[in-house]
């Protein structure tokens, strides 16, 4: 496959990468972006020989989050709204691990990016932070108290504070801090041990995973992001 927004590959062990890589905007995530990794997502759902996928940013940035360019034309607003419930489902529902191998900040949408992923290992130059709500955009609120508990999500989402990866490391968020250079080969040392169990199996654990949070999710999801980003684009971005 051939995109303009991402780089994948598949390694010889059945591990697929997904790379970000609009450097020059910090790997902001537009809506091609997210078509893209929709389409990716949707044909390694289907390819028994892709057993777990890596999630990373070209460049020194993870991702700075949602390209905001984009908000401000409000003929797309439609179309930013579509791509991004089905990008966010598309990476909840996706059927084997994602691991997040953040290299860099992942602010706002690529924080989001994060946290939609299984598991995630941090290089110690990554840090993370929802700057959003100061400009009038609530982050998404579950996916994150999921992983780090009620009281440090709700801090993180009504502050915006920017965390590095020490604190995110002692609050849960990630499960390991690598100097940078090392970050990829860490993260694949993670894959090769998944990929040591059946792709059947890996597929009935992702399965449980995602029933055991089925109905909460959409319920969530589904006020936070469908109705909550579609008010946000009607009262501060088309007036």
């Amino acid at each position: 496959m051939t995109f303009q927004t991402i780089i994948t590959t598949i390694d010889d062990n059945g591990c697929g990468t997904i790379t970000l890589n609009r450097p020059d905007r910090r790997n902001a995530i537009s809506i091609l972006m997210r078509k893209e990794i929709s389409a990716c997502l949707a044909k390694w759902q289907e390819d028994d020989h892709v057993g777990c996928v890596i999630i990373t940013g070209a460049g020194n940035a993870f991702s700075a989050g949602f390209d905001l360019d984009e908000f401000k034309q409000v003929e797309r607003h439609s179309e930013l709204l579509e791509s991004s419930s089905r990008y966010h489902r598309d990476l909840w529902n996706f059927s084997k691990p994602i691991i997040a191998a953040i290299n860099g900040p992942a602010l706002g949408g690529g924080f989001d990016l994060a946290c939609f992923c299984d598991i995630r290992i941090a290089a110690t130059t990554a840090s993370f932070g929802h700057p959003e709500i100061k400009f009038g955009a609530p982050p998404l609120y579950t996916p994150l108290r999921r992983i780090v508990g009620d009281g440090h999500a709700r801090e993180l989402c009504l502050t915006g504070r920017r965390i590095d990866s020490a604190e995110a490391l002692r609050i849960g968020l990630v499960s390991s801090v690598h100097d940078a250079e090392h970050l990829i080969e860490e993260v694949g040392k993670l894959a090769v041990k998944i990929l040591e169990a059946p792709i059947d199996a890996l597929r009935y654990a992702k399965r449980t995973f995602i029933a055991a949070d089925a109905s909460g999710f959409e319920q969530s999801f589904a006020m936070e992001h469908d109705r909550a980003f579609r008010e946000i684009l009607l009262n501060r971005f088309a007036g």
